[in-house]
C-alpha cells in the first residue's frame, strides 16, 4: 500500500505498527484512544508518534488528491502521455508535482502567449537549436501584421525561451538550493515611518541582515510583522551572477548569435519570472519552519497552563481586583457554584478599606471560606497586600491567579449560559476562583490564542496554530481524566469521542435524570452509540460510584480480565485495589492474550496501585518582593521571587510582581548550553530572579535565574 510505504520512508516505525495506526484511524479511533487502550496493535507508540502518522497520512492524501485533479486537468488538455503520467504519480512532494505541472499550468496571458499567437514559437526553437549564425535573416521570415520588424521577432522569440527556462525544473531547483543555502534576509525602514511611536517595536530591524537559512523563528515572524504593518522593507538576496553562471551552463552550448538571445533570455527568466516566483517560495518556506517553531513553543506553553496544579475541590473567595470600578468579590463552593457576590473599593481613589474588611470576613465566616484567589490584573499587589493585612486571612493560603483570558470568557457564550444572570464582572471573578480550583477545567473554555502564553501566535498560520492547540487540549484533558458528574460541557467535548454534541447531551441527560452511578450509565446518554462509548469510557471517572474501577483510567473493557485476575488471587476485585502486596504477586504473562498484551498488563497494574490518580502536582502560594512595586523600585543586582508566565525559543519572561514582565534570556537561564528551555523552566514555576538590566524608557528588564 503506498500510504503505508509513504509513512514509513518518513519514519522508522515498522510496517506493522503503521499499518495497525492507520486502520485505527481509518475506524475513527482517536489519537488519545490508540496511544493509551490499543499499545499491542501499534507496537507501544505514544500520542507523539502516532501524531506524526496522522500528520504524514494526511500530508499524503492531500498529495494524491492533486494528483487526480492534476491528472485530470492533462487529459482534459489532451496531453497527458503515459511518460507524464508515470512523472504525475511518482512525484514524492507537492513541489515536484505542481513543477511537472506548470507548463501545462492555465495562465493569465503572458508575453510568451502572445508571442506564440505571433507564431514565433519556431524562431524560439530555432534559436535554442543554436545552429543559425544569421538570425536577421531567420527573423525576417516572421515578420508579420503583429511582428513590426526583425527585432519584435527576436523579442517575442527570447519571451518564448525565458518562460521555456522559468518551466524547467532542474533551473528552478538549482535556484532553491542557491535560495535555501546562500539568500540573506535584509531589512530597511520605511524612512517615513521611522518616527512612529509604533515604528519603534521594529527598531532592531531598521537596518538588518541575516542568512535567511539561520534566522530564528521569532525574528523572522517579527520581520515580516514589521513589513505586513508598513514599517519596513524586506528583501531577499542571493549572488545572482553566480546563479546566472550556473544557469548559463546548462543552457548555452554555442558562441554564436543564438548564444546572445539565449543569454538575453536567461536573463529576463531569472529577473521577470523565477526569481520573484522562487524568492516567494523561499520565504514561504521559512515562514512555514518558523510557524511550525512558534506553535511548538505555544503548545509546550499550553501544555503546562492547563496541566498547571490544581487546589482541588475547595471553597473559594475570588477577587478580581480594581482601582476606580473596585474589586469584584465572589464566593464559590467547593463544586465552583457560586454562592454570593459583592463589590469592595480598598483601593484607589475611594480607599474604604475598613469597610472591605468587614466584607471580606463575614464572608469568610459565612461560607467557610478556605483559599482566597486573586487576579493578577490591575491593582492585583495592593489587593493582595490588602487581603493578607485581615486577620482573620492568617490562616488561609492567598494565591495570585494568572487572569488572562478572563474578560474574553466572562463576554463569550459558555459564560453567559453558565451564567445567565450574572453581568460580566462576575463571570469574570467566578473564572479567576475556578482557575485555582481546577485550570484545566476552567481554561478549556476559552480560546486558547487568549490566554496569553507562546509567541507571535497572531502571526502563524491560524488554521494550523488551532488544530495543534485543540490537539494539546485533548491530549492534556484525556490524561487527566474528567469527572463526568461535574464537568462542564465545554471539558467534556474534549474527552476522547464525546466532541461539542455529545457533551451537550450528557449534561442535559445528568441535569434530567440526576449523576451517573456507573460507567454503563453512560450508554443511557442519547446519540451516545457503543463506538462512543468505547472511545471515551476509560477517560470517563465516577466518583464514589457502584464500582471502583470507575473512578480509573481502566477500561470498561478489561473489567473482566481484572475480575479474573482477582479471583485467581482469592480477592474480590475491590480487595484488589491499591493492594500493591498483591499486585506484585500478579505473573502478567498468565494473562497475555492476543487482546490484552504486556504493556496493556502493566498499565492496568500500575493503575490499580494509586487508581484515579491526578498527574498534576498541587497548587502553592507564592508572595512577591513587598518592597518592589513598580518598575522605578528596581536596582541592578537585586534578587526577587517570580513566577514564569511566558516561555519563547529565546528565553522566558517572569513576572515579578509589577506591570512589566523581566526577560531571562536563554544565555541566563543556565550556566551551561541550553538546547530545550523547557528543560529548565516551565511555565507557572516559582523562580528566584536577579536583576541585570533596566531600561524604563523601553520597559524592559533582563533578568538571570539565580
Amino acid at each position: 500500500m503506498q500510504l503505508i510505504s509513504y509513512i514509513s520512508s518518513q519514519t522508522s516505525y515498522s510496517e506493522k505498527s503503521i499499518q495497525n495506526t492507520v486502520e485505527l484511524l481509518n475506524e475513527d479511533c482517536t489519537v488519545p484512544f490508540i496511544a493509551r487502550y490499543r499499545k499491542e496493535r501499534t507496537g507501544n507508540l505514544d500520542e507523539v508518534e502516532i501524531g506524526e502518522i496522522v500528520a504524514l497520512k494526511e500530508t499524503f492524501e492531500a498529495l494524491e488528491k492533486r494528483k487526480t485533479t492534476i491528472l485530470k486537468a492533462l487529459e482534459e488538455q489532451e496531453v497527458l502521455t503515459s511518460d507524464l503520467k508515470s512523472k504525475v504519480e511518482n512525484a514524492k512532494d507537492l513541489t515536484t508535482l505542481e513543477d511537472i505541472y506548470l507548463p501545462y499550468k492555465k495562465k493569465r496571458k503572458t508575453k510568451a502567449e502572445t508571442a506564440r499567437n505571433n507564431g514565433l514559437e519556431p524562431l524560439a526553437k530555432i534559436i535554442m537549436s543554436q545552429r543559425s549564425d544569421d538570425l536577421d535573416y531567420v527573423a525576417s521570415k516572421y515578420i508579420n501584421n503583429n511582428v513590426e520588424n526583425v527585432d519584435k521577432a527576436l523579442e517575442g522569440a527570447r519571451h518564448i525561451i525565458a518562460e521555456w527556462i522559468n518551466e524547467r525544473t532542474d533551473i528552478r531547483n538549482l535556484i532553491r538550493y542557491q535560495l535555501e543555502r546562500f539568500s540573506t534576509i535584509t531589512t530597511k525602514i520605511i524612512k517615513t515611518k521611522k518616527e512612529e511611536d509604533n515604528a519603534q517595536k521594529f527598531k532592531d530591524y531598521f537596518d538588518w541582515s541575516e542568512n535567511l537559512s539561520r534566522i530564528p523563528s521569532h525574528r523572522l515572524l517579527a520581520i515580516l510583522r514589521g513589513e505586513k504593518e508598513g514599517f519596513i522593507r524586506v528583501k531577499i538576496e542571493i549572488d545572482d551572477d553566480r546563479v546566472l553562471e550556473k544557469i548559463d551552463q546548462k543552457l548555452i552550448r554555442s558562441n554564436n548569435e543564438c548564444s546572445a538571445e539565449i543569454q538575453s533570455a536567461v536573463d529576463d527568466a531569472y529577473k521577470r519570472l523565477l526569481l520573484p516566483s522562487l524568492t516567494t517560495e523561499a520565504v514561504n518556506l521559512a515562514k512555514e519552519k518558523a510557524d511550525e517553531a512558534a506553535i511548538t513553543v505555544f503548545k509546550k506553553n499550553l501544555e503546562q497552563l492547563l496541566l498547571g496544579a490544581p487546589l482541588g475541590e475547595k471553597r473559594i473567595l475570588a477577587i478580581d481586583p480594581g482601582y476606580r470600578t473596585g474589586c469584584k468579590v465572589v464566593c464559590l463552593s467547593a463544586q465552583g457554584d457560586l454562592l454570593d457576590n459583592t463589590a469592595i473599593y480598598p483601593n484607589a481613589p475611594q480607599h474604604k478599606t475598613t469597610e472591605a474588611a468587614h466584607t471580606i470576613e463575614h464572608l469568610i465566616k459565612k461560607y467557610d471560606i478556605e483559599a482566597i484567589s486573586i487576579g493578577n490584573g490591575t491593582a492585583s499587589r495592593e489587593t493582595e497586600r490588602f487581603v493578607k493585612s485581615i486577620s482573620i486571612t492568617k490562616n488561609l493560603e492567598v494565591f495570585v491567579v494568572n487572569e488572562a483570558g478572563a474578560s474574553i470568557y466572562s463576554a463569550s457564550k459558555i459564560a453567559r449560559d453558565e451564567f445567565p444572570k450574572e453581568d460580566v464582572t462576575v463571570r469574570g471573578a467566578i473564572s479567576i476562583g475556578r482557575r485555582l480550583a481546577d485550570p484545566l477545567a476552567e481554561l478549556v473554555k476559552i480560546d486558547a490564542k487568549s490566554i496569553g502564553v507562546g509567541q507571535y501566535q497572531h502571526d502563524v498560520d491560524q488554521n494550523k496554530l488551532k488544530k495543534s492547540l485543540d490537539t494539546v487540549v485533548e491530549h492534556c484533558v484525556n490524561k487527566v481524566g474528567v469527572n463526568i458528574n461535574t464537568a462542564s460541557a465545554s471539558l467534556l467535548s474534549y474527552v476522547s469521542g464525546i466532541g461539542p454534541k455529545l457533551a451537550e447531551n450528557i449534561v442535559n441527560h445528568r441535569n434530567q435524570n440526576g449523576v451517573f452511578k456507573t460507567r454503563n450509565d453512560i450508554k443511557k446518554v442519547a446519540r451516545l452509540g457503543g463506538k462512543a462509548f468505547e472511545q471515551s469510557a476509560g477517560f470517563l471517572r465516577i466518583k464514589q460510584g457502584n464500582n471502583p474501577l470507575d473512578d480509573s483510567s481502566v477500561h470498561p473493557e478489561s473489567y473482566t480480565l481484572i475480575k479474573t485476575i482477582a479471583k485467581d488471587l482469592r480477592l474480590k476485585t475491590e480487595n484488589l485495589i491499591g493492594n500493591t502486596t498483591k499486585l506484585k504477586e500478579i505473573k502478567l504473562q498468565n494473562y497475555v492474550t492476543d487482546t490484552f498484551g504486556l504493556p496493556t498488563l502493566k498499565d492496568i497494574v500500575k493503575e490499580l496501585e494509586k487508581p484515579g490518580l491526578d498527574p498534576r502536582e498541587k497548587a502553592k502560594a507564592f508572595s512577591f518582593d513587598d518592597t518592589v512595586k513598580t518598575i522605578d523600585d528596581l536596582r541592578v543586582g537585586m534578587v526577587l521571587p517570580g513566577i514564569v508566565n511566558n516561555i519563547t525559543n529565546f528565553g522566558c519572561f517572569v513576572d515579578i510582581g509589577i506591570k512589566e514582565s523581566g526577560l531571562i534570556h536563554i544565555s541566563n537561564l543556565s550556566d551551561t548550553f541550553v538546547d530545550d528551555i523547557n528543560k529548565i523552566v516551565r511555565l507557572q514555576q516559582q523562580v528566584t530572579v536577579k536583576v541585570l538590566e533596566i531600561d524604563i524608557h523601553r520597559k524592559r528588564i533582563q533578568l538571570k535565574k539565580s
